[in-house]
C-alpha cells in the first residue's frame, strides 16, 4: 500500500511574488536561438557599450593578498569618492551618509525595509520598474499605483491624484528619474510638486536615479536630494550598472541625510555583511574617468533613441512618445495582448532569419488590465541592430494582424 506524505507548502509571500516581465520569455528566446533564429534583445537594459577598460584594469591590477570583507557600509575610500561624484551632480553629502549596496536593488530593499512596515502603502506612478512590485511583496508592503498616460508621454500625474491616493497607511512615494520603463524625465517643477506632497503628509520620497547621466534634448536631471527642505524625507537609490555599462558588478548606493534612516539601514547592511569588494574597486576607479567620458556615450544613446522612436512611430497603429531620458521607451502596438504577441514573435515568427524580443508592458503596471497592448523596448543595441529589429517588428505586425 502506497502512503503519500503531505508536501510542504511554499509561503504566501512566495506565491504572490510576481515573475519578471523582463525575463519571463527567456525560455522562448533560448528555443528560438536553438532553431537558428537570431534574436535582437530589446527586452532588457543590458547595454552593449564596452565597460571602460580603465575601471576593469583597476580590478585586474589590484594588489590584494586576501579578498576580505569590507565595512558593511562599503570601503571608506569608495564612499569618499562617491561624495566627489555626487557633488559634481549637485548633491552635497558626506561619506557617512552613503551605504554601498549590492546593486541598486538592495538599496531599494533597504529603503522599503527601513522606512515601512507590513501593511504600509507606497504610492508609485505607473507604469514603473517591474521589480518594485517584487520588492514591495517581499516586505509585505502594498503598492498604490497612480496611472500616467502614454498620450502625454507619461508625465507626472496631477497633485489631486496623489492627494486622493494618500491614506493613513501611506509612508512613501517612489519615483524613478529618468524613468524606467517610460524614459520620462521629471522636471524641477514636477519634483517640487512631490516635495509639497511629502512635506504635507510627512512621507518619504524614494528616488531611483540610476539613469541620471542619460538625459536628452538639453534637459537637466534634478536629484531629489538637492531639493531644499526635503533633506529628512528624501532617500536616493543608485547603481553603477547602467552608468558605466557594468550591470554584472552589482554595486549600488543608498544615500540620505536622515541619520535615523541611515542607522536603521545599517542594521540590514550588517546582516548581509558587506557589498562585493572587487566591484567597489571598479566603482571607485569609475569616479576618476575623464570628464568627457559620457559625451560619446550620450551621443550614441541619443542616436539610438531617435532611430528607435522614429521607426516605431512610422509603423501603422503604433504610438511611442519620445523619451526624455534613460534608454527605454514604451510603445502602444495594434495588438490585443502584447504578451501573446511577444511570445509569438519568439515561437512562430522570423524575418530574414531573425526576430525581436521585447518586454510586455503589463508587468510594469500594478493595475490589472493596464498595459495589455504596450511593450517596453530598451535601445541598448547599436543603430544597425535597432534598424534590423524594427524591420522584424514591422513585418511581424503586418503578419500578426492579417
Amino acid at each position: 500500500m502506497l502512503i503519500f506524505a503531505p508536501m510542504p507548502t511554499i509561503s504566501n509571500r512566495g506565491g504572490h511574488m510576481p515573475p519578471s516581465p523582463i525575463r519571463k520569455l527567456v525560455p522562448f528566446a533560448e528555443a528560438a536561438k536553438q532553431r537558428g533564429t537570431k534574436v535582437y534583445h530589446l527586452n532588457i537594459g543590458q547595454p552593449d557599450i564596452e565597460t571602460p577598460k580603465a575601471i576593469m584594469d583597476a580590478v585586474r591590477h589590484v594588489d590584494m593578498k586576501v579578498l576580505e570583507y569590507s565595512h558593511s557600509a562599503g570601503f571608506e575610500s569608495y564612499r569618499k569618492k562617491l561624495v566627489e561624484y555626487y557633488a559634481r551632480n549637485g548633491v552635497n553629502i558626506n561619506h557617512n551618509q552613503v551605504i554601498v549596496t549590492t546593486g541598486g536593488s538592495e538599496a531599494i530593499l533597504f529603503a522599503i525595509m527601513s522606512c515601512m512596515d507590513p501593511g504600509d502603502e507606497i504610492i508609485i506612478p505607473e507604469p514603473f520598474y517591474a521589480n518594485y512590485n517584487g520588492f514591495a511583496t517581499s516586505a509585505g508592503v502594498t503598492v498604490v499605483p497612480i496611472p500616467s498616460g502614454i498620450e502625454d508621454g507619461f508625465a507626472l500625474p496631477s497633485i489631486d491624484a496623489f492627494e486622493k491616493a494618500v491614506t493613513p497607511r501611506t509612508k512613501a512615494i517612489m519615483i524613478c528619474n529618468p524613468n524606467n520603463p517610460t524614459g520620462y524625465l521629471y522636471s524641477r517643477q514636477e519634483l517640487e510638486v512631490l516635495k509639497e506632497i511629502c512635506l504635507k503628509h510627512d512621507l518619504f520620497l524614494f528616488s531611483d536615479e540610476a539613469y541620471r547621466e542619460f538625459c536628452y534634448d538639453g534637459k537637466e536631471h534634478i536629484s531629489a536630494l538637492s531639493l531644499e527642505g526635503l533633506e529628512q524625507h528624501a532617500i536616493l537609490m543608485d547603481t553603477i550598472s547602467k552608468r558605466y555599462s557594468a550591470c554584472g558588478g552589482r554595486i549600488g548606493a543608498f544615500v540620505t541625510h536622515n541619520q535615523q534612516v541611515l542607522d536603521t539601514a545599517m542594521k540590514f547592511a550588517q546582516a548581509r555583511l558587506s557589498p562585493p569588494s572587487f566591484a567597489q574597486i571598479l566603482g571607485e576607479a569609475a569616479v576618476d574617468l575623464p570628464a568627457d567620458y559620457f559625451d560619446g556615450i550620450h551621443a550614441e544613446y541619443d542616436l539610438r533613441r531617435n532611430t528607435l522612436v522614429n521607426r516605431l512611430n512610422a509603423m501603422d497603429g503604433v504610438l511611442c512618445p519620445m523619451p526624455g531620458g534613460a534608454f527605454y521607451a514604451i510603445a502602444r502596438l495594434p495588438v490585443d495582448d502584447s504578451e501573446k504577441f511577444c511570445q509569438w514573435l519568439l515561437e512562430s515568427f522570423s524575418h530574414n532569419g531573425a526576430t525581436v524580443m521585447m518586454a510586455p508592458a503589463a508587468g510594469f503596471y500594478a493595475t490589472r488590465g493596464q498595459g495589455k497592448n504596450e511593450v517596453r523596448l530598451a535601445y541598448v543595441l547599436n543603430k544597425e541592430d535597432i534598424n534590423h529589429a524594427m524591420d522584424c517588428l514591422e513585418a511581424a505586425l503586418k503578419e500578426y494582424n492579417k
